[in-house]
C-alpha cells in the first residue's frame, strides 16, 4: 500500500514512537519530562527538578507536605537514569549510599518513597534487589566498600560502621522501588507539554454551548455591542432584549457564537500547548486588526463589522492552532479583545 505524503513528513520525517523517543533524549530532558509528568499526575504539593551537582542524590523532588518551616515533611524521590542499558546493581549502589547517608546526617527527611527512572527500564538483576528488600539490604552491604566508601562525598571516606551501620540496619529498604515508561508517557499526556515532546496533533475541540443571555449582560463585550448598534440606530437599544432589527439580532447572535468559539480554543490550548502559544495566536490577529483599528468610521457598528471582516482575513503561518481553528475564531478574538478592554467599539464613557 502506498503512503501518503505530507509536506508535514518531509520536514520532520518518520514518526517516532514515543518509547523510543525517551532512549534518544538527553539525561537533563529526561529529568525535565519527570518533573512533568509528576506535575501532570496531581498527586504531589509540589514537584522539583534539582539534578546536577549538589543535588544530593536527588534528582527530581515530589512533596507530598509543603517543606517550608516543617522539617519532618513527607516526599518521594525520582532518582532519573538515562544509560544505554537496562540499569543495573553496579550503576546504581552509590545512588542507595548517598539516600543513606544523607538522611542519617539529616540533610533532608527519610522519603516515602525513593523510585529509579530510567527509559531503557530496570534490568532483571536490580529487579529483583527491588522486590526484595532483604536481598537490597544484603547486597549494598557486600557493595558497599567497592561502590559507595569513595563514592558519596569527595572529600570523606563514609564507613560502614558504628551508628551509621547501626542506622543502616534499622533502614527500611523497602522504600526503593521502579517505574514503568509506559506509564509515564501515559500519564505525561495531560501535561500541556506533551504534544511539544512527542508530537500526535492536537485532539478535537470540546464544545461550549452558549450560556443563556442573563450570563452575559454584564459583560463588556455585550455592553459595547449595544452601544455600537445604538450609534447607528435612532431606535434606542438598552438591553440585549431590545435588539430586534434582523440586522443587529443576526450580527449579536454571530458575535456571542464566535466569543465562545474562542472560549474552547482557549481550553483546547491550556489543556495541551504552553501558555504562550495562545497568546501568540491572539498576537497575530491583533498584529492585523491594528493596521485600521485607528482608521475613521461613520459609527461603531461600521467600526466592528470592519474589524471584523480584517480579522477574518488572518493568515495564522506557524502557529499550533492554525489547523484547529477557523473565521468564528478570528471574529471571536475581536470580542475577547472589547472583553479585555484591549479594544472599543465605543468609548467608554
Amino acid at each position: 500500500m502506498n503512503e501518503y505524503i505530507t509536506s508535514e513528513r518531509t520536514g520532520s520525517g518518520k514518526p517516532i514512537d514515543p518509547i523510543q523517543r525517551i532512549k534518544l533524549m538527553p539525561p537533563y530532558e529526561w529529568e525535565v519530562l519527570i518533573e512533568e509528568w509528576l506535575d501532570a499526575t496531581n498527586k504531589y504539593v509540589k514537584v522539583e527538578q534539582i539534578g546536577g551537582a549538589g543535588d544530593l542524590g536527588r534528582d527530581v523532588i515530589a512533596y507530598i507536605e509543603e517543606p517550608k518551616d516543617n522539617p519532618d515533611y513527607k516526599w518521594d524521590c525520582y532518582q532519573c537514569k538515562h544509560y544505554d542499558k537496562p540499569l543495573s546493581p553496579s550503576q546504581i549502589w552509590s545512588e542507595f549510599g548517598k539516600l543513606l547517608y544523607y538522611t542519617f546526617k539529616k540533610e533532608f527527611p527519610i522519603p516515602q518513597k525513593y523510585y529509579f527512572v530510567a527509559p531503557l527500564g530496570i534490568g532483571s538483576k536490580l529487579s529483583s534487589l527491588l522486590d526484595n528488600s532483604k536481598l537490597l539490604k544484603k547486597g549494598l552491604e557486600k557493595n558497599w566498600e567497592k561502590y559507595c566508601q569513595n563514592e558519596i562525598t569527595k572529600t570523606e571516606e563514609i564507613l560502614l560502621e558504628n551508628e551509621f551501620l547501626e542506622y543502616f540496619n534499622k533502614f527500611d529498604f523497602s522504600i526503593f522501588d521502579k517505574t514503568v515508561s509506559k506509564t509515564i508517557i501515559e500519564e505525561h499526556k495531560k501535561h500541556r507539554n506533551h504534544l511539544l515532546t512527542f508530537g500526535g496533533g492536537l485532539p478535537p475541540r470540546i464544545d461550549i454551548p452558549l450560556p443563556s443571555l442573563e450570563e452575559d449582560k454584564n459583560l463588556r463585550y455585550v455592553e459595547q455591542l449595544i452601544k455600537a448598534y445604538n450609534s447607528d440606530t435612532e431606535n434606542e437599544i438598552n438591553t440585549v432584549e431590545d435588539i430586534e432589527q434582523p440586522k443587529y439580532k443576526s450580527h449579536f447572535q454571530k458575535a456571542r457564537k464566535s466569543f465562545y468559539k474562542v472560549e474552547e480554543l482557549k481550553v483546547l490550548s491550556r489543556d495541551n500547548l504552553p501558555e504562550r502559544v495562545f497568546n501568540d495566536f491572539q498576537e497575530e490577529i491583533d498584529s492585523v486588526i491594528s493596521d485600521i483599528l485607528y482608521d475613521d468610521f461613520d459609527n461603531g457598528f461600521e467600526k466592528a463589522k470592519a474589524i471584523e471582516k480584517e480579522a477574518r482575513g488572518t493568515i495564522i503561518h506557524s502557529n499550533p492552532l492554525k489547523k484547529v481553528c477557523g473565521n468564528l475564531d478570528m471574529i471571536g478574538m475581536c470580542h475577547h479583545f472589547v472583553e479585555e478592554s484591549r479594544i472599543s467599539w465605543i468609548d467608554d464613557e
